[in-house]
């Protein structure tokens, strides 16, 4: 079996991934960053617990954090999923690709209707 390159990176985002919480915070960190208080309030936890939650996404490389004065604001980073991404690109099947290239195809051909 052939590993990819990018096997650790991988695995990280995986295991960081693969807790509802953390999936949670990705799914509100899309939308913008926020602050820490605002990324608990949702969540029936103690803050410390919380804050493991984004120590884990943070060492996984999913989002990173600043602090200004007493407030933690913490982003998604940019391309953070990619690795995700590709991964699954490689684990389409030939004819899913070939479906892809009709679809573009009919696409490029049709006629549009006015």
């Amino acid at each position: 079996m052939d590993v990819p390159k990018y096997h650790d990176e991988l695995d990280a985002v995986l295991r960081a991934l693969a807790d509802p919480t953390r999936r949670a915070v990705v799914e509100r960190l899309a939308t913008s960053p926020a602050v820490v208080s605002d990324l608990a309030a949702p969540f029936s936890m103690a803050l410390p617990s919380l804050m493991q939650h984004l120590r884990i996404l943070e060492n996984a490389g999913v989002v990173t954090s600043e602090k200004h004065g007493r407030v933690r604001t913490v982003s998604l980073r940019p391309g953070a999923l990619d690795v995700l991404h590709l991964w699954l690109g490689e684990q389409r099947t030939p004819a899913e690709h070939q479906a892809d290239r009709l679809g573009i195809h009919l696409a490029l051909t049709t006629p549009k209707e006015i």
